[in-house]
């Protein structure tokens, strides 16, 4: 949530933070602003909305204006609008930052700054903190004896001893009125990146604002903080211990978060899919032996093979490939399972017993939630994995090892190429660890075989993207719809319905087909749209019955069905074909033409399908 991108070095900072700022869009988008260190003083420029409303008042770029910080807002306290917009200038008018994250103890900060003749003009807890650091720094001046800082070290201190009386979690990117030629940046619990380029910096919250600038950049952890200067920059902990950090490669490209020709990202990583699981596929699989190679957990494999129970965590898209994550390692590996909600893992009394194996999956590698249940499950000396997209992020960090997606970025907010990545990589390894357990060769072999020609499969799908349109034309201006599946499938119905509510606002449920019966029958009515899986599989005769329980009662019938299978014909008004497949891998197959249909309801419904309303890609806040 909200996006950070500061500069700081010897070209004009204006151009740069509008472009970065345009890059984090994603992150948030109910107001914007940027700050520019000018002649001794801060012009500070924010309105509510989106970034172009922010580009129309920006003044003329002035190129020897060389700092800023710059953010794009995600609201958490207070409305968005204009007064509530980052930057925040502390009340002394010295200190001015940008903020992702939420100071939890802002309420009773904000009561003895007060006191103490701070003054506030906006709701948010970030000016709580702009104040809280104008107030130590203020404090400094008249600090007397040989331990008080001086110069810019005082901004330093300040900073430190601010972020020490906090409770929360923050991306920051500070600058101080009297040390134009320094800034700050630190975290906890939010991301933030700086990249090192020549004579140059550049504060984000993710590489795609920082690319176009520099290719390497350092990662920060928690509680650490970094200050760059014409001389160049140091890292330490908020409570001034020095850390070194490694100079790393930023492993996406510029190309990679461009629309290159398609009209919206979420678009773009749909017909992305194809190419995207072939790369996060290629090199791991071994079809000729039936094995998997991971390497970020090659050298586990043994102590997993061990395994008792599996506790798969977390939120949204990712918990839905979790689901199916659930079926593979009971089916495949034998394995107990069950899938948390991280929201929920993380404030229960989880039984975490010996041989216990926590799988977090998270596209960004950020999300708030999740990593408080990855906390959680070491505090109770789980062994945790990490299955992520997002290099170098704070739970590819945070996790005892893990794998990647390798996808490149995913800019769209409802996820699509990310969820069939996961559900890829859950599946090699439920194959892998299977295999070590009791699954013969011949049958990892087939699975793998099969997995390595879903990325085919997928650009048949594709290609009936007219037709699909064609359906979502029909029945875009019903607003309930039911998604309904069985067994691998189920999670595929959670998500489908997920898809259409989040870009289209259509209302949608995601069910279990068998469970409709149950109560959820009662809200069909006439042309009321359900979306079955009625894939060829192991309970799909039961499907059928369950399609011929809706058309009885006036409901319209949306089949995926098996390519070739004439016997569903009659019981779909609109019918949609998925190549046939291994009914462990018809989750790759079916969600797309799902992720589809969504898409193309949103934008014959007129939404920006990337950027709908009150939603951010990555959940850093609680």
């Amino acid at each position: 949530m909200c996006g950070i991108v500061a500069y700081f070095g010897k070209k004009a900072a204006q151009p740069i933070l509008l472009e970065g700022l345009k890059r984090l869009e994603y992150r948030g988008y109910d107001s914007a602003g940027v700050a520019l260190l000018k002649d001794n003083q801060f012009e500070i420029y924010k309105t509510s909305g989106r970034i172009a409303n922010l580009e129309e008042i920006l003044p003329e770029v002035d190129q020897q204006t060389t700092i800023g910080i710059g953010h794009t807002r995600w609201a958490t306290h207070g409305e968005p609008n204009t007064i509530n917009a980052h930057p925040h200038v502390d009340y002394t008018g010295k200190i001015v930052l940008v903020h992702n994250g939420i100071i939890e103890n802002y309420g009773t900060l904000k009561k003895w700054l007060i006191k103490e003749g701070c003054q506030f003009k906006s709701d948010t807890d970030t000016e709580v903190l702009a104040n809280l650091i104008g107030y130590f720094y203020a404090r400094s001046q008249n600090r007397n004896g040989d331990a008080a800082p001086k110069g810019c070290d005082r901004f330093e201190w300040a900073v430190q001893q601010a972020l020490n009386e906090i409770y929360g979690t923050y991306g920051l990117a500070i600058l101080c009125l009297d040390c134009p030629g320094v800034m700050i940046g630190a975290k906890k619990g939010s991301p933030l990146m700086l990249g090192i380029g020549k004579n140059e910096y550049v504060f984000a919250s993710d590489a795609s604002a920082i690319i176009e600038h520099t290719s390497q950049a350092i990662y920060l952890s928690d509680n650490e903080m970094v200050c760059v200067s014409n001389e160049g920059f140091t890292t330490k902990t908020i409570t001034n211990k020095t850390v070194e950090k490694e100079l790393k490669e930023i492993e996406i490209s510029l190309d990679q978060i461009e629309l290159e020709g398609f009209d919206h990202y979420m678009q773009k990583e749909i017909a992305e899919q194809p190419e995207a699981l072939r790369t996060c596929l290629n090199g791991r699989i071994d079809v000729k032996n039936g094995r998997v190679i991971l390497g970020g957990i090659q050298n586990m494999l043994r102590d997993l093979t061990r395994t008792k129970r599996v506790i798969l965590t977390a939120c949204g898209t990712a918990w839905h490939a979790g689901i199916v994550g659930e079926f593979l390692f009971e089916q495949l590996a034998r394995i107990p399972c069950e899938v948390e909600y991280a929201s929920e893992f993380r404030y229960r009394n989880p039984i975490v017993e010996e041989g216990t194996l926590v799988i977090a999956i998270s596209q960004s590698g950020e999300t708030a939630d999740t990593l408080a249940a990855i906390e959680q499950a070491k505090e109770r000396g789980a062994t945790v994995l990490g299955v992520v997209n997002v290099v170098g992020s704070t739970i590819a960090r945070t996790t005892d090892a893990g794998v990647y997606l390798r996808i490149g970025p995913e800019i769209g907010v409802a996820s699509t190429k990310a969820f069939t990545a996961q559900v890829a990589v859950l599946t090699m390894l439920a194959i892998e660890l299977g295999r070590r357990r009791h699954l013969s060769a011949d049958a990892a072999q087939g699975l793998l075989k099969e997995l390595m020609g879903i990325p085919n499969k997928i650009e048949k799908i594709l290609d009936q993207n007219d037709a699909i349109k064609a359906i979502a034309q029909a029945n875009m201006n019903k607003e309930n719809w039911l998604f309904l599946g069985r067994g691998f499938n189920y999670p595929v119905a959670l998500e489908g319905a997920l898809k259409l509510k989040e870009i289209s606002y259509i209302h949608a449920e995601g069910l279990p087909a068998a469970e409709m019966k149950h109560g959820p029958i009662a809200l069909i009515t006439d042309y009321m749209p359900a979306v079955f899986i009625a894939t060829k599989c192991s309970q799909y005769e039961k499907i059928i019955g369950n399609i011929q329980e809706v058309r009885a009662r006036g409901g319209r019938t949306i089949v995926i069905a098996t390519e070739g299978d004439e016997d569903i014909k009659p019981h779909a008004d609109h019918l949609i074909t998925v190549p046939d497949t291994m009914e462990e891998l018809q989750p790759l197959l079916t969600v797309v033409p799902l992720q589809m249909l969504a898409y193309h309801a949103a934008v014959l419904r007129g939404h920006d399908v990337d950027k709908p309303r009150n939603l951010a890609k990555s959940v850093t806040v609680e």
